[in-house]
This record gives structure tokens, sequence and C-alpha cells, in this order.
């Protein structure tokens, strides 16, 4: 019998999970002694979050930058040392962690004054952060996604926790205080907490935004100062990545000039609403939205420029039960739905649509939809029925170079396919 089968049919669940838990533990403080410790010394700063860390990440490493500090940033789409940015083309979002570790090092080694990390609810609940000091925490959201693994969102939010509470001990926790698990990760804060937002408590609060055709503008309250922020990216959810960046800022002490022009740098993200133009007449946006909360706030952003059609599908091997939410929410808010195949792994492809049309139907939205499973002939039809003025968002794909179907890894950047259909029409 296989060894690991051996073990969890002699111990009882409980008993596993400690020996688990034990040996992540273990494996990690051997795995930093190896490599010398390398976070000891260095000044971390780890976003954690639903959606918006990626985004959060590059704001922050832009507004340090800004103020003269030297930085190391590691997230899901973008890899950057000491001002040499690359994309990160391991679809991780947390390396592997000696990989990591190698990370650390390597900043430490070039004299990085600061590390930016996204941070998982899977890397906290194995134990990846273990020994790595925190000096400051940020969240995001929490909203529905890896069910599949965690089973409930108090136990998804429990693993987000381990960022804010005693587990690591971070100085500083800055909290999304419109978030609806603010209570929650306020309770379970150990550092000094510094929340965001829209509510007039917020230790740093948005007033007057305004959603221009490319960009936002708005201004932060906090205390007696008040400091107008303009940013290249889209969106309302875009102001509240920036602004949870404008708080790092703030906490760490930056001078206003530098957070001004930090969030007002920031031209890109990959594969976060990013643009396609060919010359069409219509809008393109590739998004890597994969949760119903990030597919419904494209959505919206889409609804402030005109018509919306959306090429989307569900992941296979991912969270179930978020794929008919994900229906409803495109039979909600698009006119036009192109539903197809995401990344599929080791799942049927037929089920996995057929969960998410379920939704559409739920919804009403059965009429505007076609169902088509080759993502290139979906995307092809969609831009080839787009009007002038329109908005047709691909979601899903993001930023990433190839998909997993039936468990093999085929080539696939969406931007480019987008680029490449757009200039045959």
């Amino acid at each position: 019998m296989n060894p690991k089968k051996l073990v969890r049919k002699i111990l009882p669940k409980q008993g596993i999970k400690l020996a688990e838990e034990t040996y992540r533990k273990s494996r990690v403080y051997t795995l930093q002694a190896r490599y010398g410790f390398p976070a000891k010394g260095l000044r971390i700063i780890a976003i954690t979050g639903t959606n918006g860390k990626t985004t959060t990440c590059c704001y922050i490493n832009e507004v340090l930058k800004a103020a003269g500090y030297k930085t190391a940033m590691y997230t899901t789409a973008v890899i950057e040392m000491n001002g040499k940015p690359e994309p990160n083309k391991t679809h991780r979002s947390v390396a592997l962690t000696g990989k990591l570790l190698e990370f650390l090092k390597s900043a430490k080694e070039q004299g990085v004054d600061f590390v930016v990390l996204e941070v998982t609810s899977m890397a906290l609940h194995q134990h990846k952060l273990v020994g790595i000091p925190i000096e400051v925490a940020v969240m995001t959201n929490l909203t529905q996604d890896h069910l599949d693994y965690h089973k409930t969102m108090e136990r998804y939010a429990e693993a987000k926790a381990r960022l804010f509470n005693g587990y690591l001990k971070p100085k500083h926790c800055i909290l999304n205080r419109d978030d609806d698990w603010y209570d929650y990760f306020q309770q379970q804060s150990v550092g000094q907490i510094a929340t965001y937002g829209q509510i007039s408590d917020s230790t740093v609060r948005i007033e007057k935004v305004i959603q221009e055709g490319q960009g936002s503008q708005w201004q932060l309250a906090y205390q007696s100062r008040a400091i107008s922020l303009h940013t290249k990216l889209s969106a309302l959810f875009n102001v509240y990545n920036a602004t949870a960046a404008a708080a790092v800022g703030i906490i760490l002490g930056l001078n206003d000039n530098a957070i001004t022009e930090g969030i007002g740098t920031l031209e890109l993200v990959p594969g976060r609403m990013e643009n396609i133009d060919q010359g069409q007449n219509f809008t393109v946006w590739v998004d890597f939205a994969v949760t119903p909360d990030a597919l419904q706030k494209v959505l919206q952003a889409g609804k402030h420029k005109g018509r919306v059609s959306i090429v989307f599908g569900a992941t296979g091997d991912r969270d179930k039960a978020k794929r008919p939410i994900m229906g409803q929410l495109a039979a909600k808010y698009a006119d036009s739905i192109y539903l197809t195949d995401d990344e599929t792994y080791n799942e049927d492809p037929d089920a996995i649509r057929q969960a998410v049309y379920q939704g559409i139907v739920q919804a009403g939205g059965e009429p505007k939809t076609k169902v088509i499973a080759d993502r290139y002939k979906a995307i092809q039809t969609a831009f080839k029925e787009a009007k002038k003025g329109d908005v047709v968002i691909l979601a899903g794909m993001g930023h990433e170079d190839f998909r997993n179907m039936g468990g093999k890894n085929i080539p696939w950047d969406e931007r480019e396919i987008a680029r490449q259909l757009l200039a045959k029409a």
C-alpha cells in the first residue's frame, strides 16, 4: 500500500492534519536555514485578498520607487527585481518555497529596501510565509473563491487572517473598511491597524471620485491632510487598489508627492483590463477575472462606457459553486454573452460550460447567449458582431501565456490573439 494512504488509514483526521502542518512548517524552516534566512533584515509588504492583489502590489511598488527606494516585487503577473520587471511565466501567485527564498536572497544581495509580495490563502494555509517578517500586511477584499480548497468562506477567511494575526505578527495591518469581512479581519489583526474606504471613519478616506474615460481622479482625506490622486487605470475598484497603496505610503511616512507620483505612474498591469487597440471602433479589454466579484466589477466598468459583450468560461478543477453565479452575473450585466472554454485541466469541458450556462438561464440570459466551445472562434465571433462604441471583454485568461487543456499546457496569449484577429478584421 502507498505509504501516504497507509498513514491516512491509521491516523485519525486530526492526527493527519497535525502531521501535515508540522511537516510543512519544519520543511520551510529547514529551507530557510539552507538559504541563510534571507528574509531577515528585509522590509516586507504583503498583500492578500480575493481580487486586486496584483494591481495593488504594482501601485505600492511604484509609490516606493517614486520615494527613491529600491524594490523587489513578486506577483501573479509580474516579477520585478531592483527596477527590472519581467513577466511571471510560472502561473504561480506565490513562488514555490525554494524559489521564494531564492528571490528574497537575491533581493538582499542587490540591496533592495522593500519587498512587495502577493500572498494567497493557500500559501498562508500551507505555511509558506512562516519565519518571514512582515512589516505591512494589506487586505484588498474577501469574496467567494477557492472553496474547492477551503470548503467554506469561514475557512477561507481564517487562512487569509494568518497574514494579520499572531501567526505572522505584522507591524501594520491595512484593511478595507468597506469590505463585508472588515469586522472579522479587524478582530484578527494584531498590528497597528489603518483602514481605507469611503466609510466616514476610514483612516484614509476616499472622496470626490470622478471616473474618466481613461482612469479616475479622487481625493484622500487623512487626518488634516487632503491628497489629490489620479490613476490611468479605469474603474472604481482600481481607485480602491490605488488607495490601499497610498495608505501604505502614508503609514510608512512617505511624502505626498511620492504617493501622487507613484499612483499616477502606473499605466498598465498585464492582463488586468488591458486595452487592446488595433484601430477598431470598439473597445477590447483582456482581463483576468476568474471570480464572481471580479467578473461583476469588470462588467460594471464596461457598462460605464457602453454596450458590453463578454467572452468567458470557467476554470476546471476549481471552485464549482461559483460557476452558475458567474453565469448569472454575465446575464445581468452583459448585453451579449459568448460562453466558451477557459482552462479545462482534467474536467469535462461540456460539464463546466453547462454549469455556467445554468446560471445564465436562471437569470434570463439565454436569448443573448451563444455557446462556442472553441475560444478562438468565440473571440472571433464577438469581434465580428461588435458594433461601434461597444466594449468586448475577454475574461479569464488575462496575462497568461498558456492554457491547461485536458492536463496539457497549450500556448495561448489572449492579448496577442486579440491583436491578430483585430488586425485581420
